[in-house]
């Protein structure tokens, strides 16, 4: 069997062995156009460049990729930290790739830890489908899902029963007497999203009430400024809500921002909450109820996993960690 290298995808492409590599290792320095078709002859050849070392011995090296889609999200690096200190007892080291939720980003970290010969990696897909998870097998990528992939038995993945936490948050509103509530999250393409989504309006339909009594605000991102926007948007709004529930901390950390500059009490004009209950709802301006979420224990699981893909007789699994709602003063 003839092993695919650089001279292969060079001729294929039409260009130098320079270039290639400069798209490999500099791909800033190559034109749009050049780029794209070297990209596109590693991708029929089936290329992967790892380090001459391994790829002579055919072991995996003792790296593990963590790709996350925002580092500044205390959640995720409760998730990281958990992660990083059980595979450190273990030997391994932790590289930690931030995406931004963008496909392109994500897709040139995947690269890198293919060609470093990366043991494997945890991540949560900008967009998962069979498809991804193909390409990262073709890669010899061990992959483990930070993502509720009940649809997805084939791979290993560890996740947060994020409908039953949003429908505990809604019920809890609901309980409190709101009628008008606003259910504020980053973009909906994510699982998360979804999932929390669902679980308002399981809780909307159980106590039967119309599915129009949810007002959506989808923000750019889960994120404080994002927060503060949607607030802005729902106070600007023509029926003002008197409870919101945020997809995460960050976002009700933002909104709860708006609601003091405009002057509004809260619980009393505004009640709110959020998700993941990461370390400084507890200590906010009014310590904010939130589903608590064992970031570290999920992070700490994820790594398990994908250790436990070395051993004999290992089967995918997937575990889903229970939420719990955390009553503070926001409502």
């Amino acid at each position: 069997m003839n092993t695919i290298g650089i001279k292969d995808v060079a001729l294929r492409a039409g260009v130098s062995i320079a270039t290639v590599s400069n798209v490999l290792n500099r791909p800033e320095k190559v034109a749009r156009g050049t780029r794209q078709r070297v990209e596109d002859a590693i991708d029929v050849l089936g290329y992967v460049p790892n380090l001459a070392a391994r790829q002579l011995s055919g072991s995996r090296g003792s790296m593990v990729g963590l790709v996350v889609f925002d580092v500044r999200n205390p959640f995720l690096t409760d998730v990281a930290r958990g992660a990083e200190d059980l595979l450190h007892a273990e030997g391994r080291t932790v590289m930690l790739c931030n995406t931004d939720v963008l496909a392109d980003k994500e897709e040139r970290y995947l690269q890198l830890l293919a060609q470093q010969n990366a043991a494997g990696v945890l991540i949560t897909p900008a967009d998962l489908n069979s498809h991804w998870l193909e390409s990262q097998r073709a890669r010899g990528l061990r992959v483990v899902l930070l993502d509720n992939a009940e649809t997805y038995p084939d791979v290993c993945s560890v996740a947060v029963d994020d409908v039953a936490g949003a429908d505990s948050a809604i019920t809890h509103l609901l309980a409190r007497g709101h009628e008008r509530i606003a259910f504020i999250t980053g973009p909906m393409h994510m699982r998360q999203s979804k999932d929390r989504l669902a679980g308002s309006r399981q809780a909307l339909e159980r106590a039967g009430r119309p599915g129009d009594v949810l007002h959506i605000v989808e923000a750019g991102a889960f994120t404080v400024d994002q927060g503060r926007r949607a607030g802005e948007q729902l106070l600007t709004a023509s029926e003002r809500v008197t409870a919101v529930f945020c997809a995460n901390d960050l976002l009700a950390l933002g909104v709860m921002q708006t609601a003091f500059r405009a002057k509004l009490r809260v619980p009393d004009d505004l009640a709110i909450v959020g998700y993941d209950d990461i370390h400084s709802a507890a200590t906010a301006g009014v310590p904010l109820t939130s589903v608590h979420v064992g970031g570290y224990d999920l992070g700490k699981a994820a790594a398990e996993l994908l250790l436990d893909e070395d051993r004999p007789g290992h089967t995918h699994r997937r575990l889903v960690f229970p939420p719990r709602l955390v009553e503070r003063n926001s409502t």
